[in-house]
């Protein structure tokens, strides 16, 4: 296919744009000549495109710009190295100290496109009354955009939607722990310095590896950059490797797994119950953890002991006998034995048709990551492009499982493991030395892939000194990405504008 000649989008997007005093029309020219001189596939990102939109929310207007560009990365010879697409909200007629929300995903080599809409962004994809249906969902106005109590920078990281290096080669340069996260502070800083907020609360937001991708950013920005954020919310985040990955092959890991697969139990069979799953929560860091750290019971003993975790987790009995209580993977297809469905590790209450049922093992695509989800990509493509003015030939890339394997996490080339990935150092360090720092982490409870009770247990470990009236946990019904349902959205989008309330923003101008 021949590629349209680059200016025609320029120029669209020139067009789609407000008016520019004659210092803002100087600066873009420049910028644009600089990206002129692009080299190799940067050469197919267009200007940055700035419009105007409004959304209601609470039943009151507010009016938005929008920005959807790209930020340059130079190297130590001043040439350039890669470009970050971001897309920028920015309410208009507000205070410059308004609070200022910079937010990613994780994967390894995911977009934003999840959190921007998914949760934040002013346009929500609509997965139908199930929420689960991605061939016929449809981009409607967020009624809970966090717009409405902060403006949003939603940064895609190098290898991911548009961010690319001049060299397909040196993409691996940013796939490790501290160049990812030198990367998108500096990325932060740099859209802090061209857009005049360093008077703004600063915030991050990370799904998944990015809540983990959060507190190393927030370290990074601290110390290489003089940025010191207000808070972080962390949503479905990796915290502690080794609680996580594989850890259910250990009493400590099986136990903070258990109260997760519990919850999904209930919700598969609209059982809800918070005081049912308080028991399962005792019971697992109780009795559970002790009988798998000890020998394994026998008799009488066994039979109580492998039936209650069976009734718990609709695991059947000879199943969970025969794994000695270590549950792993088995929840995926034998949590509702005999339905001819598989679980999701995302949700472990989701079921879908077993593409594989004549085989004991989970062959297929996940119904969730690689199922409706997906359709977060092609809609963001499409918004960009038709409602943002940002065109493009480059493909938009949601979610990268290349970068996922190739990622070092460790300081040096193939050094360290994901098993020994860490937070929680990084946790304490931001509540010691920034007092004003305030933390929320949110979960939904029937996530396997990061349970809620590592989190918990990382929490509850923190000196009471630095966590106390600082530090929050938040649990809703669903699962790894609980914004998939509206109701559940709703919740988390309330309890984080009380996090952003104590930053209040200055009201707007008349």
């Amino acid at each position: 296919m021949r590629l349209r000649p680059l200016f025609l989008f320029a120029a669209l997007a020139v067009s789609l744009a407000p008016a520019l005093s004659p210092a803002e029309e100087s600066a873009q020219a420049g910028a644009n000549v600089e990206r002129s001189a692009r080299d190799g596939v940067l050469k197919l990102l267009p200007a940055d495109s700035v419009t105007e939109h409004e959304l209601t929310i609470g039943g009151r207007k507010l009016a938005y710009t929008a920005t959807a560009g790209t930020l340059d990365l130079f190297g130590q010879d001043g040439a350039p190295t890669g470009a970050i697409f971001y897309t920028a909200y920015v309410a208009k007629d507000a205070s410059p100290d308004r609070p200022l929300t910079f937010a990613f995903n994780g994967g390894p080599g995911a977009a934003s496109a999840f959190l921007h809409l998914g949760l934040v962004g002013p346009k929500v994809l609509d997965f139908g009354p199930q929420a689960r249906d991605g061939a016929h969902a449809q981009l409607v106005d967020n009624p809970q955009s966090w717009l409405e109590f902060t403006d949003l920078v939603l940064i895609d990281p190098i290898g991911t939607g548009w961010s690319r290096t001049v060299k397909a080669d040196d993409a691996s340069n940013y796939y490790n722990v501290n160049s990812d996260a030198e990367s998108i502070a500096k990325a932060i800083a740099l859209y802090v310095a061209h857009n005049n907020r360093s008077n703004a609360p600063k915030y991050l937001l990370g799904e998944s590896y990015g809540g983990f991708r959060a507190a190393k950013v927030a370290s990074a920005l601290q110390e290489s950059q003089g940025i010191i954020v207000a808070g972080a919310v962390m949503l479905s985040p990796l915290l502690e490797g080794q609680l996580m990955f594989n850890a259910d092959q250990f009493p400590l890991g099986a136990a903070l797994e258990l109260p997760s697969l519990a919850a999904a139990e209930l919700d598969r069979h609209n059982a809800f119950d918070e005081e049912k799953l308080r028991e399962a929560e005792t019971f697992a860091l109780g009795d559970y953890l002790t009988t798998l750290a000890g020998p394994p019971p026998t008799g009488a003993d066994a039979a109580a002991f492998y039936g209650r975790i069976a009734g718990l987790t609709g695991i059947p009995e000879d199943i969970v006998t025969r794994n000695r209580g270590f549950l792993g993977n088995s929840f995926v297809k034998h949590s509702d034995g005999g339905s001819g469905e598989v679980m999701s590790p995302y949700d472990a209450s989701f079921a879908a048709p077993d593409a594989y049922p004549e085989s004991d093992y989970d062959r297929g695509d996940d119904a969730i990551l690689d199922g409706f989800t997906r359709a977060y990509g092609g809609a963001f493509a499409d918004y960009a492009r038709n409602q943002l003015g940002f065109k493009t030939e480059m493909t938009y890339s949601l979610l990268d499982s290349d970068i996922s394997r190739r990622w070092e996490w460790g300081s040096g080339r193939g050094g360290g493991s994901r098993f020994q990935a860490s937070a929680t150092d990084d946790i304490r360090q931001l509540l010691a030395s920034n007092t004003a720092f305030h933390l929320l982490i949110a979960h939904g409870y029937s996530d396997l892939v990061t349970p809620y009770g590592v989190s918990r247990y990382v929490v509850d470990h923190l000196p009471p000194s630095l966590s106390s009236g600082r530090v929050g946990l938040k649990l809703y019904r669903g699962g790894h990405m609980f914004y998939t349902k509206a109701d559940q959205r709703a919740a988390f989008t309330a309890d984080a504008k009380a996090l952003y309330a104590t930053h209040p923003a200055a009201p707007p101008a008349d």
